[in-house]
């Protein structure tokens, strides 16, 4: 585990404790005294503390003197915020993302740096033919879209009709629907009749952000549809940070981290975990 260096007026080791045991999900079912529920509040404090006491970020260092003690930056609200005023969001994804913010399952869309990332990786590998499993209601998708040249073509899969009647909507509007190949079903039924199709290794790029439990089955339908050279980015592979602490076991963290370290051992693919967004793991086909 990593410790955290909090500038400020808190110690680290102190502010690391406060920050894991507030970050436990169990954490509201220990306040059953007084005692407990009055260090719940002083803990809490003391992190809002510790991170407002100065305009400074803290910076997190491996805990593995062997990593060299290399200091990275730990994101904080005031600096995501200059991240994404750094953003280059074109409007139609803005008016795409504000109208999302209102709807059900708004946190399942991609952030404006995640999309900009994918869209950059698009066009530096030139790609023409593309997938998207989860498209939600279209902002990576509408992305990927308008970084694509005009012969470019994009299968964009999504089994909830609703959300994909405003990504439909937005291609529209954005004048890219000639692009797109819009699958309304299940990700790993799409993709099996691709394959029977015989499109195998004919696809440049896949982004993969549906049903966190098939991800391995997404991986290896898409390793099929992928050609050598070709990319596919996995999201959410941090999970909120859930894959990093033993004591979160439900079926859908287990799953995400089971995959992590499959990924990790997978000779195949070249690979690079960011943390960017909830995490996204690139992988190149080899």
């Amino acid at each position: 585990m990593a410790a955290i260096f909090a500038v400020g007026r808190c110690s680290a080791s102190v502010y690391q404790r406060a920050v894991v045991y507030l970050s436990r999900p169990q954490r509201f079912q220990s306040l059953y005294s007084r005692a407990a529920e009055s260090r719940f509040i002083r803990l809490n404090n003391l992190t809002r503390n510790c991170s407002l006491s100065s305009n400074a970020a803290p910076f997190i260092v491996a805990d593995d003197e062997k990593y060299g003690n290399k200091q990275v930056i730990s994101i904080t609200p005031g600096l995501y915020d200059y991240i994404l005023a750094n953003v280059r969001e074109p409007p139609i994804l803005r008016q795409l993302r504000e109208e999302t913010a209102n709807m059900r399952g708004s946190q399942m869309q991609v952030s404006p740096d995640q999309a900009q990332l994918l869209a950059m990786l698009v066009q530096i590998l030139g790609a023409e033919r593309c997938i998207e499993l989860g498209v939600y209601t279209g902002y990576s998708s509408l992305a990927v879209a308008l970084a694509l040249p005009e012969s470019g073509c994009l299968v964009a899969c999504e089994r909830d009709a609703r959300s994909l009647e405003v990504a439909k909507r937005y291609y529209e509007l954005a004048g890219v629907s000639h692009k797109v190949s819009v699958k309304h079903g299940l990700a790993a039924d799409v993709l099996k009749s691709m394959i029977s199709n015989g499109e195998t290794c004919s696809y440049d790029f896949a982004f993969v952000d549906a049903e966190k439990k098939m991800n391995q089955e997404y991986f290896e339908l898409l390793l099929q549809l992928v050609r050598v050279g070709g990319i596919i980015v996995i999201d959410n592979v941090l999970w909120h940070g859930k894959v990093a602490d033993p004591l979160v076991n439900d079926a859908k963290t287990v799953s995400i981290r089971s995959f992590n370290k499959t990924l990790m051992a997978n000779k195949r693919v070249s690979i690079s975990m960011v943390p960017i967004g909830d995490g996204m793991t690139i992988c190149r086909k080899q």
